[in-house]
C-alpha cells in the first residue's frame, strides 16, 4: 500500500486515472501494448495491467511515462505538441505550468 502513495505523490493521481493516461500517451504515440512495453522494458500483461487499473507503474516506470509524454510536448508535428498539452491538462494539471 504504501508504494500506492508514494506513486500518488509522484503524479498526484492514482488509479484508474494512471491507466487512462498511460492508454492516452500509448494510442498518441500509435503504440500497440507490445511495443508500448517493449519501450518501457516491461512486459505486455504489465502495460494491459497498468491501463485495466489492476496495477499501478513503479515510480521508475511513471518517470519514463511521464518523459514520453515530454517528448510529445516537444515534437515537431504541431497536432501532437496540441494533443500533448490537452493530455497534461487533463491528467496533471498542475505539471502543466511547468512544462
Amino acid at each position: 500500500m504504501s508504494t500506492v502513495a508514494s506513486q500518488r505523490n509522484y503524479l498526484g493521481i492514482g488509479q484508474p486515472a494512471i491507466g487512462r493516461l498511460i492508454r492516452e500517451i500509448r494510442q498518441t504515440l500509435e503504440l500497440t501494448q507490445e511495443k508500448f512495453a517493449a519501450q518501457l522494458g516491461v512486459s505486455l500483461p504489465t502495460i494491459n495491467r497498468w491501463e485495466n487499473g489492476q496495477a499501478t507503474p513503479s515510480s521508475l516506470a511513471l518517470r519514463q511515462i511521464e518523459s514520453l509524454l515530454d517528448q510529445l510536448v516537444e515534437s515537431p508535428d504541431r497536432a501532437l505538441r496540441e494533443y500533448s498539452q490537452v493530455i497534461r491538462g487533463k491528467y496533471l494539471p498542475s505539471r502543466t505550468q511547468e512544462a
